[in-house]
């Protein structure tokens, strides 16, 4: 589908019903049933149909954003809040707390983790059972997370016989690694969306854009039985006589392995690996007043082979629109080779026909608007390189647009040129976001995007980790499946952000229809000298935006970087 989750034909799976499915709209109706009818098998580990209550307003960064029409660049501290409300939820668990991301925690978000595991701490104190923390992150190709030193960083101010138990893990599989970012605690309390754990990216000056959220409720206990295959996996591949060997080398060593599974426990002399989540064994919370109808919905991408239940959901609920589609996303196109002017999609990188040709089936067949709003092209926040944080592939709005307009061509015969000029100029909108003193910061640094975040029909809305560019990787959010809901989420974020964004200036209708049929996808890695493959493989970095001096990762994949670069 539209991530690229396998090549394999899946095996037809037996259906589920979900009951809790009575009170969704046509929107979440469209999502489930593909769902129960395709993904019974990742019931309750992919995907639920569930319910819970959106806590307070979307958490956006920068918080200043919530005024888009601001001439002003962020003040100091402007963020700190954000790290610090993390701390404060992690701070809240009293049995169990599970944290899934890219990369470890740097700078204040960091200080914030560690603050909050002294809190829990703290609970502990009072001869209650052992409470867990789990922290799985991605070992990125050529900076694999040295988990030992993470788990180090984390723990150095608890008290030696702290009540609780700490497992730091990563994991990478071919091309493919955690990507979502959850905290859930105690199967009652939850944050999820597109934000990192990067101080520089978010705290600093030009910070990037970002969408997460945070709810309560039994929406929560979804996403740490979510984290729970991510343990499973990591368990597993340490069986077996290669998996005991490489669990007793140093994390930071290289290795050629397309598989690689690092994991560390603290205190010493406990299990290597934690115990499984059992939502059964959480104390009973009850349902909060307000709550509504949520599906949370994921993909493992290589980790399990077609197992990417979230990409055809995402599909049927394009298909269901009737109305309009609001997106607000980093990228619709791949990832570009740097330098090379085009741009120049990284070969064996495509488009996400799937969910272009559902767009373009909305416009053609029921006259649907759709509305996007795109990270201006090589946005860099806190005054990192561009192999640490580049926010935007390169393409234009207008060759954006041409891709999805290109999808109607090749689903319907005998369609008129005049037609399509007319569904561009009618139904198609797409621009880079901007707030008041244009697309640009004070110093001339443009404004990067990285929400993932659309919205159907003013109905329902999704906030999660998974991009609709392609990228293979684990990936987890929630549809918020409720109309009241949905409209105060676009006053608080879609509102602002369009009514600054989209100034009829970035997508002109002729540069669209010009580029009608152009064929914008990578071309076949097989056939690459060995200057675009180094291309490729700093492509690959600035799209991961993970700094290797980082004291958590390791530069040191160098095989096993030469391995993907080969394959990918």
């Amino acid at each position: 589908m539209g991530n690229a989750c396998s090549a394999e034909t899946p095996k037809k799976e037996k259906a589920v019903v979900d009951d809790d499915g009575c009170r969704l709209s046509y929107v979440g109706n469209a999502a489930s049933d593909v769902l129960q009818k395709k993904y019974g098998k990742y019931w309750h580990t992919l995907w639920n149909v569930t319910t819970g209550k959106v806590v307070g307003e979307v958490h956006q960064t920068p918080q200043h954003a919530m005024s888009w029409p601001t001439n002003a660049d962020p003040p100091a501290e402007h963020d700190n809040w954000f790290p610090q409300n993390m701390g404060k939820l992690m701070s809240r668990t009293q049995k169990w707390c599970d944290i899934t991301s890219l990369g470890p925690p740097d700078g204040q978000f960091l200080e914030a983790f560690k603050e909050g595991l002294q809190n829990i701490a703290k609970t502990a104190s009072d001869g209650r059972d052992t409470i867990v923390v789990r922290m799985m992150f991605g070992n990125i190709v050529g900076m694999p997370v040295n988990c030992d030193a993470v788990i180090q960083s984390l723990t150095e101010d608890l008290p030696e016989d702290a009540n609780i138990n700490v497992w730091v893990g990563a994991w990478r599989k071919g091309v493919s690694w955690n990507h979502s970012k959850i905290i859930a605690v105690d199967g009652y309390y939850l944050h999820n969306g597109g934000h990192n754990l990067w101080d520089p990216h978010y705290l600093q000056f030009d910070p990037v854009h970002d969408l997460s959220m945070e709810a309560v409720g039994r929406v929560a206990h979804d996403g740490h039985q979510y984290a729970n295959s991510q343990w499973e996996f990591l368990k597993a591949e340490h069986s077996g006589v290669i998996g005991t060997i490489v669990s007793k080398l140093p994390d930071n060593m290289p290795m050629i392995l397309p598989v690689r599974v690092t994991v560390s426990e603290w205190p010493d002399g406990i299990d290597e690996f934690p115990p499984m989540y059992d939502k059964h064994e959480m104390d009973k919370h009850p349902k909060p007043e307000g709550h509504v109808p949520m599906i949370s919905m994921g993909r493992y991408g290589q980790m399990l082979a077609n197992a990417c239940p979230s990409d055809e959901a995402f599909v049927a609920m394009f298909d269901s629109a009737k109305t309009v589609i609001h997106m607000a996303l980093q990228d619709l196109g791949p990832i570009t080779l740097p330098g090379v002017p085009g741009p120049v999609a990284v070969p064996g990188c495509v488009w996400p026909k799937e969910y272009m040709s559902a767009f373009g089936r909305a416009i053609w067949d029921r006259d649907v608007d759709i509305e996007i709003a795109l990270s201006n092209p090589t946005s860099i926040p806190g005054g990192l390189s561009i192999t640490e944080a580049c926010y935007g592939n390169g393409w234009t709005c207008a060759q954006v647009a041409s891709e999805l307009i290109t999808t109607i061509q090749e689903q319907y015969l005998d369609v008129d040129e005049k037609d399509l000029r007319k569904a561009v100029n009618d139904n198609l909108r797409v621009c880079y976001i901007k707030q008041g003193q244009g697309n640009k910061w004070s110093d001339e640094g443009t404004m990067g995007m990285h929400a993932k975040h659309f919205i159907i029909d003013d109905q329902a809305y999704y906030i999660g980790s998974q991009n609709l560019y392609i990228a293979d990787l684990a990936e987890w959010g929630i549809l918020i499946d409720d109309k009241e809901q949905t409209k105060k989420c676009m006053q608080e974020y879609w509102n602002p952000l369009w009514k600054a964004s989209y100034q009829g200036i970035d997508c002109n209708d002729d540069e669209v229809m010009d580029g009608l049929g152009v064929d914008r996808d990578g071309e076949d890695p097989r056939h690459i000298d060995e200057e675009t493959k180094s291309l490729m493989e700093q492509a690959k970095r600035a799209e991961h935006k993970v700094s290797a001096n980082s004291e958590h990762h390791h530069d040191g994949d160098a095989a096993a970087a030469a391995y993907i670069r080969g394959v990918s």
